[in-house]
Protein backbone atom coordinates (compact mmCIF):
# COMPACT_ATOMS: atom_id res chain seq x y z
CA UNK A 1 0.00 0.00 0.00
CA UNK A 2 1.28 3.40 -0.97
CA UNK A 3 0.42 6.56 1.01
CA UNK A 4 0.87 9.87 -0.79
CA UNK A 5 0.43 13.16 1.05
CA UNK A 6 -0.78 16.32 -0.62
CA UNK A 7 -2.80 19.41 0.17
CA UNK A 8 -6.55 19.43 -0.39
CA UNK A 9 -6.29 22.76 -2.20
CA UNK A 10 -2.78 22.41 -3.62
CA UNK A 11 -3.10 19.25 -5.68
CA UNK A 12 0.01 17.42 -6.85
CA UNK A 13 -0.63 16.35 -10.47
CA UNK A 14 1.84 13.47 -10.12
CA UNK A 15 -0.27 12.00 -7.31
CA UNK A 16 -3.39 12.24 -9.46
CA UNK A 17 -1.58 10.47 -12.34
CA UNK A 18 -0.42 7.66 -10.05
CA UNK A 19 -3.90 7.25 -8.60
CA UNK A 20 -5.59 7.17 -12.02
CA UNK A 21 -3.09 4.53 -13.19
CA UNK A 22 -3.85 2.41 -10.13
CA UNK A 23 -7.60 2.77 -10.72
CA UNK A 24 -7.13 1.83 -14.41
CA UNK A 25 -5.19 -1.28 -13.34
CA UNK A 26 -8.02 -2.48 -11.07
CA UNK A 27 -6.83 -0.92 -7.83
CA UNK A 28 -8.77 0.66 -4.98
CA UNK A 29 -7.92 4.18 -3.80
CA UNK A 30 -8.76 5.90 -0.52
CA UNK A 31 -9.32 9.55 -1.45
CA UNK A 32 -10.70 12.78 0.03
CA UNK A 33 -13.96 14.44 -1.03
CA UNK A 34 -15.72 17.59 0.10
CA UNK A 35 -17.42 15.56 2.85
CA UNK A 36 -15.53 12.43 3.95
CA UNK A 37 -12.86 10.09 2.60
CA UNK A 38 -14.15 7.71 -0.05
CA UNK A 39 -13.20 4.37 -1.56
CA UNK A 40 -12.73 4.55 -5.30
CA UNK A 41 -12.59 1.91 -8.01
CA UNK A 42 -13.19 2.01 -11.76
CA UNK A 43 -16.93 1.29 -12.08
CA UNK A 44 -16.28 -0.85 -15.17
CA UNK A 45 -13.90 -3.22 -13.33
CA UNK A 46 -16.00 -5.88 -11.64
CA UNK A 47 -13.14 -7.25 -9.50
CA UNK A 48 -12.17 -3.78 -8.24
CA UNK A 49 -15.77 -2.94 -7.36
CA UNK A 50 -16.11 -6.29 -5.59
CA UNK A 51 -13.08 -5.36 -3.47
CA UNK A 52 -14.81 -2.12 -2.41
CA UNK A 53 -17.82 -4.14 -1.22
CA UNK A 54 -15.52 -6.55 0.63
CA UNK A 55 -13.41 -3.80 2.22
CA UNK A 56 -16.57 -2.16 3.57
CA UNK A 57 -18.18 -5.49 4.49
CA UNK A 58 -21.16 -4.22 2.50
CA UNK A 59 -23.99 -6.29 1.06
CA UNK A 60 -23.77 -6.70 -2.72
CA UNK A 61 -27.49 -5.86 -2.83
CA UNK A 62 -26.78 -2.37 -1.44
CA UNK A 63 -25.84 -0.10 -4.37
CA UNK A 64 -22.76 2.10 -4.63
CA UNK A 65 -22.83 5.65 -5.92
CA UNK A 66 -20.77 6.94 -8.82
CA UNK A 67 -18.48 9.95 -8.91
CA UNK A 68 -18.09 11.74 -12.24
CA UNK A 69 -15.64 14.51 -13.18
CA UNK A 70 -18.18 17.30 -13.72
CA UNK A 71 -21.87 18.06 -14.18
CA UNK A 72 -21.72 17.41 -17.95
CA UNK A 73 -20.42 13.88 -17.33
CA UNK A 74 -23.61 12.94 -15.44
CA UNK A 75 -25.24 12.37 -18.85
CA UNK A 76 -22.80 9.51 -19.46
CA UNK A 77 -24.21 7.43 -16.59
CA UNK A 78 -27.74 8.74 -16.03
CA UNK A 79 -30.78 9.90 -17.97
CA UNK A 80 -31.26 13.53 -16.98
CA UNK A 81 -34.20 15.74 -17.95
CA UNK A 82 -33.92 19.50 -18.33
CA UNK A 83 -35.71 20.13 -15.03
CA UNK A 84 -33.41 17.65 -13.26
CA UNK A 85 -30.37 19.41 -14.78
CA UNK A 86 -31.58 22.72 -13.38
CA UNK A 87 -31.89 21.26 -9.88
CA UNK A 88 -28.55 19.48 -10.10
CA UNK A 89 -26.76 22.57 -11.42
CA UNK A 90 -27.88 24.59 -8.42
CA UNK A 91 -26.32 22.09 -5.96
CA UNK A 92 -23.29 20.63 -7.74
CA UNK A 93 -20.41 20.58 -7.37
CA UNK A 94 -21.13 20.07 -3.71
CA UNK A 95 -21.93 17.64 -0.87
CA UNK A 96 -24.89 16.00 -2.60
CA UNK A 97 -25.65 12.66 -4.24
CA UNK A 98 -28.53 12.62 -6.72
CA UNK A 99 -30.50 9.45 -7.45
CA UNK A 100 -31.28 9.30 -11.18
CA UNK A 101 -32.42 6.75 -13.75
CA UNK A 102 -29.25 4.95 -14.84
CA UNK A 103 -28.03 4.41 -18.37
CA UNK A 104 -27.31 0.89 -19.62
CA UNK A 105 -23.57 1.61 -19.48
CA UNK A 106 -23.69 1.46 -15.66
CA UNK A 107 -22.85 -2.11 -14.58
CA UNK A 108 -25.50 -4.07 -12.70
CA UNK A 109 -23.10 -4.84 -9.84
CA UNK A 110 -22.83 -1.11 -9.05
CA UNK A 111 -26.59 -0.67 -8.59
CA UNK A 112 -27.47 -4.02 -7.05
CA UNK A 113 -29.77 -4.59 -10.02
CA UNK A 114 -31.77 -1.38 -9.46
CA UNK A 115 -32.79 0.91 -12.33
CA UNK A 116 -31.45 3.99 -10.53
CA UNK A 117 -27.96 5.16 -9.63
CA UNK A 118 -26.56 7.70 -7.20
CA UNK A 119 -24.30 10.28 -8.84
CA UNK A 120 -21.90 12.76 -7.23
CA UNK A 121 -19.79 15.69 -8.36
CA UNK A 122 -18.04 16.80 -5.17
CA UNK A 123 -16.56 20.23 -4.64
CA UNK A 124 -13.10 18.66 -4.40
CA UNK A 125 -10.55 18.91 -7.17
CA UNK A 126 -8.75 15.70 -6.19
CA UNK A 127 -11.91 13.58 -6.32
CA UNK A 128 -13.11 15.03 -9.63
CA UNK A 129 -9.71 14.61 -11.28
CA UNK A 130 -9.64 10.93 -10.27
CA UNK A 131 -12.80 10.49 -12.38
CA UNK A 132 -11.31 12.34 -15.34
CA UNK A 133 -11.09 9.28 -17.62
CA UNK A 134 -13.80 6.98 -16.24
CA UNK A 135 -16.36 7.24 -13.41
CA UNK A 136 -15.31 5.82 -10.07
CA UNK A 137 -17.16 4.49 -7.05
CA UNK A 138 -17.83 6.91 -4.26
CA UNK A 139 -18.74 5.44 -0.93
CA UNK A 140 -17.64 6.50 2.53
CA UNK A 141 -14.43 4.79 3.64
CA UNK A 142 -15.78 2.95 6.64
CA UNK A 143 -17.17 -0.44 7.54
CA UNK A 144 -20.87 -0.58 6.70
CA UNK A 145 -22.99 0.73 9.58
CA UNK A 146 -19.87 1.78 11.51
CA UNK A 147 -18.61 5.24 12.46
CA UNK A 148 -17.36 7.51 9.69
CA UNK A 149 -13.85 8.71 10.52
CA UNK A 150 -12.03 11.72 9.10
CA UNK A 151 -8.35 10.72 9.35
CA UNK A 152 -6.74 8.21 6.93
CA UNK A 153 -4.75 6.40 9.64
CA UNK A 154 -7.90 5.84 11.73
CA UNK A 155 -9.86 4.80 8.64
CA UNK A 156 -7.27 2.18 7.69
CA UNK A 157 -7.24 0.84 11.24
CA UNK A 158 -11.05 0.52 11.20
CA UNK A 159 -11.11 -1.17 7.78
CA UNK A 160 -8.26 -3.50 8.85
CA UNK A 161 -7.17 -4.08 5.27
CA UNK A 162 -5.00 -2.61 2.60
CA UNK A 163 -6.09 -0.46 -0.28
CA UNK A 164 -3.68 0.11 -3.15
CA UNK A 165 -3.21 3.85 -2.62
CA UNK A 166 -4.10 6.43 0.00
CA UNK A 167 -4.29 10.10 -0.95
CA UNK A 168 -3.71 11.67 2.45
CA UNK A 169 -4.67 15.32 2.91
CA UNK A 170 -4.87 14.97 6.69
CA UNK A 171 -8.03 15.04 8.75
CA UNK A 172 -11.14 16.36 7.03
CA UNK A 173 -13.45 18.74 8.85
CA UNK A 174 -16.55 16.64 8.20
CA UNK A 175 -17.70 13.26 9.48
CA UNK A 176 -20.96 13.43 7.53
CA UNK A 177 -21.45 11.79 4.16
CA UNK A 178 -23.22 13.61 1.34
CA UNK A 179 -26.92 14.42 1.42
CA UNK A 180 -28.92 12.15 -0.90
CA UNK A 181 -31.74 13.54 -3.04
CA UNK A 182 -33.87 11.22 -5.15
CA UNK A 183 -34.80 12.81 -8.47
CA UNK A 184 -36.03 9.59 -10.10
CA UNK A 185 -39.70 10.19 -9.21
CA UNK A 186 -42.20 12.94 -9.91
CA UNK A 187 -41.03 15.11 -6.97
CA UNK A 188 -37.53 15.48 -5.46
CA UNK A 189 -37.27 13.47 -2.25
CA UNK A 190 -34.60 13.86 0.42
CA UNK A 191 -33.32 10.41 1.40
CA UNK A 192 -30.49 11.51 3.71
CA UNK A 193 -29.62 14.97 5.03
Amino acid sequence: MKVLKTGIDNVDGNIISQAVNILADGGVVLYPTDTVYGLGANIFDNKAVKRVFEIKNRSFLKPLSILVRDINAIDLVAKVSQSQKEIISSYLPGPYTFILNKRDIVPRYITGGLVNVGVRVPDCEIACRLAGIFPITTTSANLSDDEILSNPAEILEQLDCEVDLVIDVGSLNSKKASSIIDLSGFEPKVIRK
